[in-house]
């Protein structure tokens, strides 16, 4: 339920009309009642489920090509097979994505419309080869038309189909056809009362009326009085000739809007094919005629060429290829530049079409300009690609305008371009070489003119800006600035001589927010004269992060030597203290083994003794404060490795010195028994007695 709600407003925000129901037996119930355009099958749902329903519409003729998108929250991939096996035509995943299915609805429908398209224009096809062989194989040119419409009306379901020929600088048409009156021959009618036959016929393109009541071209029509006719719709197709209307087929409905794309081109192709049979039938019928008129266009051309001839100095002395073309496309007169610029002489210019110059590729353009010429359309300023005589391509720029517009030739003017657009060529594509370049840049490029106006905004600036060049191009570019910093720019690069370099300063990003930048800049000189501005934008802030990090940094190697300056002055100060503490404790020792206990002095010895040691548990502790490695301090001289010896064990008073071993050997040889018999403390206990002093010599002996 939930996911046909979420799907039906999927629908309906695409304006995708659609009817939803919940099982499959409604489905077939509503497919044969609307017959849709499209189905959205659900494969799980009430019986049958969506492979029957498959089954049963590819069973069935009338829906055997209907699109269905099948819906699945199926993951295996052989239940997707199965369902394109079964007839489904793509399928969508659920949970689905409403554009995701918006997206492939829309490419199914699309895809049955070619297709139906296609289906028609096969059937157009063999109606149009239809005609075509019947106009070839039948020379009795009252059944050839006759054919024609009575089979356009069958096909196109149209009322009423008729034939209208018309000849050169005449205002009476005649229907020579009509699909509803067989007996129907040459009826005149005046092209007066028949604006949209006019229109037609001076435009060469077809007319089409949807509702012929309120169409302003039929008010003439209907002020005439002819406004009650039943004919709802009508459709007006111009039969040419190269280029030349020869009449019209005019299609007429009493439905409004019956004639729709597919019916206006299956009878303009017919119409296309109907002028050559009408031109066939009319050489046959009128060969003397139209000797005669060749007679009259050889005597016009000559004419043309004597009131051109006034003209042949200027031409002849022309810097540009000129020539003169008749309304045929033929050419009647050509300059020296021009048979210099085409590389063929006066005599084969003559009488030449001007499309039989043009580039194979530009074979179509001589028929489109003879048709604008017909209308008043000169082009100026064309490029055009012609071959010349020893088979060269170049490329000419053309004008066109009307002379002796009495008889419809045309002036054409033209020079050779070829190099000049190759240049141009060269230029557009360093143009967008440098383009590349500058885009690729890690740095911004802002370029904008004197007024301000931003002309140049390149990727790195977008990156920087966070916004894009759509929306910045054209802008001030002051809003890229704080208030006031573009002008205080300009007026710093203008007193540095048109430029500056290195200035840091704050930009304005898409946010509003400042972004820090070393900025770059110069005036652009067109000549003397300055034109524009170009900046050059360094985002700083990943330099100013990296320069943050880096004092922090220095500031913890400055702490960190601090401390090791510190740690080396308490190491020096313990080695100081160690060797008169050492002294002080072995002469306190010396002294309270050489008296007696329980006197005076000797408890006085003890009181040296105590307080010497206590000082020795100072030193010691400021050790593991300073954490100091052992270094070089006085010649052979270390400091003590305080770190190490409080982790692991070490008397703090060893031996430091080969001098202080020395004197702890000499003591001990003086003391002599007394030392071995004499109670002491051991060496982790009292860790400053392992280095004594040397007795005074007068006193060598125990007491």
């Amino acid at each position: 339920m939930v996911s046909r709600h979420v799907l039906g407003q999927a629908l309906a925000s695409a304006k995708l009309d659609h009817v939803a129901v919940g099982s499959g037996a409604e489905a077939l119930a509503q497919i044969e009642k609307v017959h849709p355009s499209i189905v959205l099958l659900d494969l799980v749902m009430p019986a049958p489920d969506g492979y029957q329903i498959l089954r049963i519409l590819r069973a069935r003729p009338e829906t055997r090509d209907l699109p269905v998108v099948v819906l699945t929250a199926l993951d295996g991939e052989d239940e997707i097979a199965k369902a394109f096996e079964a007839g489904a035509d793509d399928f969508v995943r659920k949970p689905f994505k409403p554009v995701e299915l918006v997206a492939r609805v829309r490419g199914q429908l699309r895809l049955r419309a070619a297709m139906d398209a296609l289906a028609r224009k096969e059937k157009d096809a063999g109606v149009v080869l239809e005609l075509t062989q019947a106009l070839a194989s039948n020379l009795d040119f009252r059944g050839i038309l006759f054919t024609v419409v009575q089979r356009i009306a069958d096909v196109a379901k149209i009322d009423r189909v008729s034939i209208v020929l018309v000849r050169e600088q005449e205002h009476v048409g005649y229907v020579v056809a009509a699909s509803d009156d067989e007996q129907l021959r040459d009826l005149p009618i005046d092209l007066t009362k028949y604006p949209e036959i006019q229109q037609v016929l001076a435009t060469g393109e077809p007319f089409v009326v949807e509702d012929a009541g309120t169409h302003p071209l039929m008010e003439i029509v209907r002020t005439a009085g002819q406004g009650k006719t039943v004919f709802a719709s009508l459709s007006i197709l111009p039969i040419l000739y190269e280029g030349k209307p020869m009449g019209v087929l005019f299609l007429r409905s009493r439905r409004a809007g019956a004639f729709g794309e597919r019916e206006v081109g299956l009878c303009q192709t017919i119409a296309s094919a109907m002028a050559i049979a009408l031109r066939n039938a009319r050489v046959l019928q009128s060969l003397r005629d139209q000797t005669q008129q060749v007679t009259v266009a050889r005597f016009e051309a000559e004419r043309r060429m004597r009131s051109l001839q006034r003209y042949a100095d200027f031409f002849d002395s022309s810097a540009d290829g000129i020539v003169v073309i008749d309304a045929e496309g033929r050419l009647l007169f050509s300059n020296p530049k021009a048979r210099e610029i085409t590389g063929y002489e006066e005599q084969d210019l003559r009488g030449r079409r001007l499309g039989d110059i043009f580039a194979s590729d530009e074979a179509g353009l001589a028929h489109d300009l003879r048709i604008g010429f017909t209308q008043g359309q000169f082009p100026k300023d064309v490029d055009i690609k012609i071959t010349t005589r020893d088979k060269r391509n170049l490329i000419v720029n053309v004008s066109f305008a009307s002379v002796l517009r009495e008889d419809g030739a045309v002036l054409c003017s033209f020079r050779d371009v070829t190099k000049q657009r190759a240049v141009e060529g060269e230029l557009v594509k360093t143009k967008d070489f440098l383009q590349r370049v500058i885009d690729s840049s890690v740095d911004a490029i802002i370029s904008a003119d004197l007024k301000g106006s931003v002309v140049l905004f390149n990727r790195a600036a977008e990156r920087i800006y966070g916004r894009t060049s759509n929306d910045v191009v054209g802008t001030n570019v002051r809003a890229l600035y704080p208030e006031g910093t573009a002008q205080k720019i300009m007026r710093m690069i203008r007193a540095g001589g048109g430029r500056i370099e290195g200035l840091k300063v704050d930009i304005v990003d898409a946010s509003g927010g400042p972004v820090p930048v070393s900025f770059s800049g110069a005036l652009i000189f067109e000549g003397e004269t300055a034109v524009g501005s170009v900046g050059i934008f360094t985002d700083l802030r990943e330099k100013m992060r990296m320069e943050q990090r880096l004092q922090q940094a220095q500031e913890q190697i400055l702490a960190q030597e601090r401390q090791a300056i510190v740690a080396e002055l308490a190491g020096a100060a313990a080695h100081e203290l160690n060797q008169p503490l050492t002294s002080v404790l072995n002469y306190a020792t010396l002294l309270r083994r050489l008296l007696t206990a329980g006197t005076p002095a000797s408890a006085a010895a003890e009181v040296i003794e105590g307080e010497a040691e206590r000082m020795a548990e100072i030193v010691r502790k400021i050790g593991k404060i300073t954490k100091y490695e052992t270094k070089s301090y006085v010649g052979k001289q270390k400091i003590l490795d305080l770190d190490r010896a409080s982790e692991e064990g070490v008397p703090v008073a060893d031996p430091i010195s080969r001098e202080g071993a020395e004197v702890a050997a000499a003591t001990e040889r003086e003391c002599g028994d007394r030392d071995r018999t004499t109670p002491t403390r051991s060496a982790t206990s009292e860790p400053m007695r392992s280095s004594l002093p040397s007795a005074p010599s007068e006193r060598g002996s125990d007491p």
